[in-house]
């Protein structure tokens, strides 16, 4: 069973997540398919179809949760040392075409936001800096195009 690497605050999201489906999402659609049944025929009953879809939907993020939640690996970067990336490092580049400096949390698949500068361990840009040290350069392919990229500083908080 492969283990799926997580901050502890992506963690504690998808423990949140999973409770509020299981407390209150949970409940309500049983609430709203036993008034839709109430209606009558469940063969034209759009609220019951509607009810039933969001159900399945539920159950299936369950599920999913429950299987992310039980692989997980917790990982606390402010522990982690050294000078190459590694998932959990906050790592500065500089574009070598415009010296413009971007700083990103390498983090979780589920915990990336790229707007809060939080890169998924499986996003293009973050595999080409795993194992890759400060002075280091990196080549990414976008969509528009090559870009190079030098580490500026690798930091673990």
């Amino acid at each position: 069973m492969e283990k799926v690497p997580m901050t502890a605050a992506g963690f504690n999201r998808l423990q949140e997540e999973l409770k509020h489906l299981k407390i209150t999402e949970r409940p309500a659609v049983i609430k709203a398919i036993a008034e839709a049944r109430e209606h009558g025929d469940l063969s034209e009953n759009a609220e019951y179809h509607a009810a039933r879809e969001r159900q399945s939907f539920i159950e299936g993020r369950v599920l999913e949760l429950e299987d992310k939640i039980s692989r997980a690996e917790v990982i606390d970067p402010a522990k982690l040392t050294g000078n190459t990336v590694k998932f959990g490092a906050t790592v500065t580049l500089a574009d070598q075409d415009t010296d413009e400096e971007t700083t990103y949390q390498i983090v979780g698949q589920d915990e990336s936001d790229i707007k809060n500068r939080l890169l998924s361990i499986q996003a293009p840009l973050a595999r080409a800096l795993i194992n890759k040290a400060v002075g280091d350069s990196v080549e990414v392919s976008t969509p528009g195009g090559s870009k190079l990229y030098e580490i500026v500083s690798v930091e673990f908080r």
